[in-house]
């Protein structure tokens, strides 16, 4: 299980997040002039099987406009820089612990999109943000398929005005795993085998009022 540490980070991850938001295609500008004012709204952590790369998805509410508006950003913290992803990088920070660390948007570490698949397979379980050792029963994958199909590969990522799409390779053919950025509520209710979904990953996160909303983090179709 991956290790939480007590300490600080320099700059902080919202810090960082505040600079690096308004640059992506789905941050949803606020009035001229306002500034980021991002805020921890829940989330969750998967494990490196290999015990190198720290895995966090992290849901933000930006309240900078009149409607506050919640993204999700899948983080990876690693010891040393990962090759081909400098576009990727939010920023270094200084870890009271660990020393420094580069943090990417995980959407392009192929770490963080293999176990986001496993986690959709139910061969990865969720963990506590914020706690060691805490398995989060709250979040829930969802799959059609009975197994992974073979390695993953991840061939490309291509942004959109509400997700992030990781175009993967697996020894069953192309993927597509959407990571929703803004974050929306969906109903109870919702049949998740309709259409070309092929999986997804369900949470929770904290509105501005304290009450709890719960939808899709993220979902593979083909």
């Amino acid at each position: 299980m991956a290790v939480v540490h007590r300490t600080t980070m320099t700059p902080g991850k919202l810090e960082l997040l505040a600079s690096w938001l308004p640059t992506q295609p789905w941050y949803q500008r606020p009035d001229a002039g306002s500034a980021p004012q991002p805020a921890k709204a829940g989330g969750f952590r998967l494990d490196d099987p290999q015990g190198e790369v720290g895995i966090e998805f992290m849901a933000v509410t930006d309240g900078a406009g009149e409607q506050p508006v919640t993204y999700l950003v899948p983080l990876t913290y690693r010891g040393a820089p990962l090759d081909g992803a400098q576009h990727a990088l939010i920023g270094t920070s200084e870890h009271g612990v660990l020393g420094r660390r580069w943090i990417y948007d995980g959407t392009h570490d192929p770490v963080l999109v293999d176990r986001l698949y496993a986690l959709v397979l139910g061969e990865a379980e969720a963990q506590a943000q914020s706690e060691s050792d805490r398995p989060d029963p709250s979040v829930t994958g969802w799959s059609a398929d009975a197994g992974r199909p073979g390695p993953l590969s991840v061939l490309e990522v291509s942004a959109g005005p509400d997700t992030s799409d990781v175009r993967v390779q697996t020894s069953a053919g192309k993927l597509t795993i959407s990571v929703q950025r803004v974050l929306r509520p969906v109903p109870a209710q919702a049949d998740p085998a309709t259409g070309q979904l092929l999986g997804h990953v369900t949470a929770d996160w904290s509105l501005p009022d304290g009450t709890k909303a719960r939808g899709r983090y993220a979902v593979v179709h083909a």
